[in-house]
């Protein structure tokens, strides 16, 4: 991304408008079908100022659902003392009930087994989360669990979205936080 630098309000102001003109387009319709052109004007703006802020529709979808990534490693992480297996947080339940709306632009993004440019964030972002997390607890084995947990929420997020795993917002969030907490109780050896 060019243009301003990032702490500049007017940056901050357009590139919110994009987002959300992407968020409100999709909501309509498939992102493969929007164009910049009419992004641009349903974002009040021109293409020119598009492209100061994005090189393609890709990275605008993938910033504009980077919040989601966010929200993902924050649900994770919401429990404080020792986590009950059987019941997740409920900011975890709360947050695949809210890909719901826009889950047609999260699979653009997130392919099957959790690859994509959506999945690539999010397993990053998770991945530094709880190698963080675990080394400052002084478990064992941080990097591999970390990695370990990482690719299995964004898989199985994953998944749930392309439909390849058939279950409500609630009894997946239920189902994954039970294998992300024995995915941590596991004894590495």
């Amino acid at each position: 991304m060019t243009g301003d630098p990032a702490g500049d309000p007017r940056t901050a102001r357009t590139r919110a408008r994009l987002r959300q003109a992407l968020l409100d387009a999709c909501a309509e319709g498939p992102l493969e079908e929007l164009g910049v052109a009419a992004l641009a004007r349903r974002a009040g703006m021109g293409r020119a100022t598009f492209y100061l802020h994005y090189p393609d529709l890709q990275a605008l979808a993938v910033d504009a659902c980077a919040e989601v990534v966010r929200d993902a490693v924050d649900a994770l992480h919401a429990w404080r003392g020792t986590p009950d297996p059987r019941v997740p947080p409920p900011v975890l339940t709360s947050f695949f009930t809210g890909l719901v709306p826009h889950a047609a632009l999260y699979r653009t993004l997130l392919r099957p087994g959790g690859g994509g440019p959506l999945g690539e964030l999010l397993h990053r972002e998770l991945r530094e989360r709880s190698r963080t997390e675990r080394a400052l607890a002084g478990a064992p084995e941080p990097d591999l669990i970390a990695s370990a947990v990482a690719a299995s929420f964004a898989g199985v997020l994953a998944d749930w979205l392309h439909g390849l795993i058939e279950e409500t917002p609630e009894t997946i969030a239920t189902r994954i936080w039970r294998v992300l907490v024995g995915l941590h109780r596991i004894p590495v050896v």
